[in-house]
């Protein structure tokens, strides 16, 4: 079963999670003998720890209802935090990442210019350091890794240091999700202010939620976002942020993915 649970206009995130629930159970109850959910943008997954004193742990408490409905195993796309992903489920899991498709759009467009890949925040190192990896094989030479200090204050999140050198080099700002676009504007600010001479957003989820639609067309950065469309970009073309949105198509990935699961094979790296 494939199912990207996002909100769309029509149909909000519950009633897709309903329908997955039921359509589960109804095969269990038709004796299906294995299910598996393939899930490419999995809802709640940033609900993923208590962020004050008993407070939910969304995440867990949405792989208890999956499982419960009888899946047999989970299938899903660069989730916010991987461990607590995998510690959430008791059933098998999947994780499957983006950072190949990210890897075969920008490796042509880079030339010979030195490289940076930039995480916008410290916490999302290893996906950027898996990034890195990959792009430095894929140019034959020597990437660069950088991450931005993340500062919390009354007023909300704000950016601080950008560590590491971009200066004269392109930057890639890798994520897994975007939302209102300030977390990449603020990351692409500090990358130009700091001498990087272009800088491009590599983002998995497209939401694109609140005002994220209207700010990003009226930013100068970054030079270009691409996103996949594990949430298709519903309203939000190329054309209406001048060009610089490129959607990414994840079904071959996910169609290798469980040709590969049910052969027994293992998936490449950068894809899970």
């Amino acid at each position: 079963m494939i199912q990207s649970l996002y909100a769309e206009p029509d149909q909000g995130v519950s009633e897709k999670l309903c329908r997955l629930l039921f359509l589960v159970a109804a095969l269990k109850d038709a004796a299906a003998r294995h299910v598996t959910a393939v899930l490419p943008y999995l809802c709640y997954a940033r609900a993923d720890r208590r962020t004050e004193p008993q407070g939910p742990v969304t995440l867990r408490y949405l792989a208890q209802l999956i499982e419960a409905a009888g899946v047999d195993r989970v299938m899903a796309m660069d989730v916010h935090n991987l461990p607590a992903f995998q510690n959430a489920f008791r059933c098998p899991t999947d994780h499957l990442e983006a950072a190949r498709l990210f890897v075969e759009h920008f490796a042509p467009r880079l030339g010979s210019r030195g490289v940076v890949v930039v995480s916008p925040d410290a916490g999302g190192m290893k996906r950027a350091e898996r990034l890195r990896g990959l792009l430095s094989r894929a140019l034959g030479a020597e990437v660069s890794l950088g991450f931005l200090e993340k500062r919390r204050s009354r007023d909300g999140l704000r950016s601080g240091v950008l560590v590491g050198s971009v200066r004269e080099h392109a930057a890639i700002i890798i994520d897994d999700l975007i939302s209102t676009g300030g977390t990449v504007i603020r990351a692409a600010r500090a990358c130009r202010e700091q001498g990087a001479d272009t800088v491009v957003a590599a983002v998995t989820h497209g939401v694109f939620a609140g005002q994220g639609s209207r700010t990003l067309p009226a930013e100068s950065e970054p030079d270009q976002l691409a996103v996949t469309n594990t949430v298709p970009p519903t309203g939000f073309t190329g054309k209406a942020v001048g060009g610089r949105l490129a959607v990414l198509d994840v079904a071959p990935l996910l169609a290798e993915a469980v040709r590969r699961d049910w052969g027994g094979d293992s998936m490449p790296e950068g894809s899970r």
